[in-house]
């Protein structure tokens, strides 16, 4: 197997669990809450920020763990993979986001074809879309170097703690938006709301591409002539 193809099964296999994750603790959050909406979100943050930091440790080493396209597309832009290679793994996100919500409608005896009517629009959940993902990649763009064996508690802790600090609880994905418009649960997303919610978050990882050039130390030349960033 080519390391591209083990690093797309890695992402496929690690965004599939996250949703299974995400969808399943949802389900059964408002099982066990009795409606009580803020239960179930606290059961939904937790589990969801519990199994990200899991899966980051298993899936880091083989293929960055990103899970997301944004994610993807910003490593692409650092220069650690190809953009055809960020490509093709994004695709491989979105087929595991979608497996994963079939498999947790299948644990939870549902219909495994859904479609959401969740009703998430509106100003104010589409500027919390690109906070969240400013965030986030910011949180994962300062775990590099020394700091990157810190990545997978500070990107699950940014993510437990933007699902309560953002009204749109913090997809920050767009293979996550795409697998929860396919589940009519306390995790989905009506299908008319999606694209809005992707637009934010592309516009919330340029802002946070824009933040950390702006903070790179200035360049400097090294003995060949070449210029090099440190850091970068």
């Amino acid at each position: 197997m080519s390391a591209l193809s083990r690093r797309c099964l890695a992402e496929a296999v690690g965004t599939a669990m996250l949703l299974a994750a995400v969808v399943g603790s949802g389900i059964m959050g408002v099982k066990l809450a009795d409606g009580s909406v803020h239960l179930a979100l606290l059961a939904n943050s937790i589990a969801t920020g519990g199994a990200l930091i899991a899966l980051i440790v298993a899936f880091g080493p083989v293929s960055g763990a990103h899970f997301n396209p944004v994610v993807s597309a910003t490593v692409a832009w650092k220069g650690d993979i190809t953009w055809r290679d960020a490509a093709v793994v994004s695709l491989a996100q979105c087929a595991g986001a979608i497996a994963g919500v079939l498999a947790a409608h299948a644990m939870f005896e549902l219909p495994l074809l859904q479609a959401s009517a969740h009703v998430r629009t509106g100003v104010a959940q589409w500027w919390s879309e690109v906070v969240a993902t400013f965030g986030l990649l910011t949180v994962v763009l300062g775990c590099r170097g020394e700091s990157a064996k810190f990545a997978p508690f500070a990107v699950g802790g940014y993510i437990t703690g933007a699902y309560w600090f953002t009204a749109s609880t913090s997809f920050a994905n767009p293979a996550v938006t795409i697998a929860r418009m396919l589940t009519d649960t306390f995790a989905g997303i009506r299908p008319a709301d999606a694209p809005a919610f992707m637009a934010a978050q592309v516009a919330g990882t340029l802002l946070a591409v824009a933040l950390h050039a702006a903070l790179l130390p200035p360049a400097t030349e090294s003995r060949d002539g070449h210029e090099t960033r440190p850091g970068r």
